[in-house]
């Protein structure tokens, strides 16, 4: 077990610079996100063979040849995170199906068909990455899995110092929901492969594991309130008791009956969260849009302090990070 002051923390940096590679040409550069962004909308070409997203072969972003966890004695000196919904995630002696009922395993085709499921559900590799990627997969599965309103854990997590690190690195080999079968991954003989990521913290590695790699994790509920940038909550609040009663009319030739005027706080709750993108890397802007969308069941006073809690994630992460710092180390 190594010593907490043995663990290599990188710098978070949630606007680094990415490096790009053409599947064409082969050019490498390096670019910012406002590019990234640009390239997306087919606005911007590969500067060596003019390619633009839109080509079979368009260049994506690469592994940056720098990334300290390209070195295979730092991987387990290096420390990971994760978020997930769970509150002691790795659960140890993991039933997947242990919340079903007896109608859903009915449904699922009775006994056999739930015990294959659950058997390929404990064959996933689980993920570490960098503290970017792990705040990326949050909004992306409160934006994209239905995890508005759940509770979300940050996990900081240490590897144990003898695991075996597949060589190279791979391609993300995720499917469309995210998961990679541990056994296709880490082959016999191997506890750790590293992956370029293409979805959370894109360029990034990130590591597919089983959860004996892992030695400890420290863990916190999030999102945190510590900074009010400043005043903003309150702020937010006035703009709520300001806003009109009333929804506008809904302007165009679409039946009425079809669609949903937003409410005046949906409304105002809008505007508020347009103006905080601002101060965001693009490439999180429209996430952070979904997670924090206002629902008119929600005191505004508690929508504003979660958006300040979910915007301290990203902008003052080293806070974040010193929270973690006070918590109770769970040996595994």
């Amino acid at each position: 077990m190594l010593a907490r002051d043995e663990y290599l923390e990188r710098p978070i940096d949630f606007s680094r610079q990415r490096h790009m590679l053409c599947g064409k040409c082969s050019h490498q550069w390096v670019v910012d996100l406002g590019w990234i962004d640009r390239w997306d909308h087919a606005l911007e070409r590969c500067p060596g063979c003019g390619v633009t997203c839109e080509a079979e072969m368009a260049p994506r972003v690469t592994v940056d040849p720098d990334d300290p966890a390209l070195r295979d004695e730092n991987v387990a000196r290096l420390v990971w995170y994760h978020t997930s919904t769970q509150p002691d995630w790795p659960t140890k002696h993991f039933d997947p199906a242990a919340g079903l009922t007896a109608q859903t395993r009915q449904m699922m085709g009775g006994d056999n068909r739930v015990a294959q499921w659950a058997e390929r559900q404990r064959a996933k590799a689980l993920h570490v990455g960098t503290y970017e990627a792990a705040i990326h997969n949050m909004l992306r599965r409160i934006d994209g899995q239905a995890d508005h309103g759940n509770q979300f854990y940050l996990y900081r997590v240490h590897l144990k110092p003898t695991v075996v690190v597949r060589d190279g690195w791979l391609i993300d080999p995720s499917n469309f929901v995210g998961d990679v079968i541990l056994d296709e991954a880490c082959p016999p003989g191997v506890d750790v492969a590293r992956y370029l990521n293409y979805h959370e913290d894109p360029g990034g590695l990130s590591l597919a594991l089983g959860p004996t790699a892992i030695a400890s994790t420290q863990s916190i509920a999030i999102p945190l309130l510590f900074n009010d940038h400043p005043g903003w909550i309150a702020t937010a609040v006035g703009e709520f008791e300001n806003a009109p009663t009333t929804s506008p009319p809904l302007i165009g030739s679409r039946p009425v009956g079809r669609r949903r005027a937003p409410s005046p706080k949906s409304s105002k709750a809008s505007e508020l969260v347009a103006l905080l993108t601002q101060r965001l890397p693009v490439n999180l802007r429209s996430k952070f849009e979904a997670a924090t969308a206002f629902d008119d069941n929600l005191k505004p006073e508690d929508w504003s302090r979660y958006v300040m809690g979910i915007m301290n994630t990203i902008v003052a992460p080293e806070q974040v990070a010193a929270t973690l710092d006070g918590e109770i180390v769970r040996y595994l």
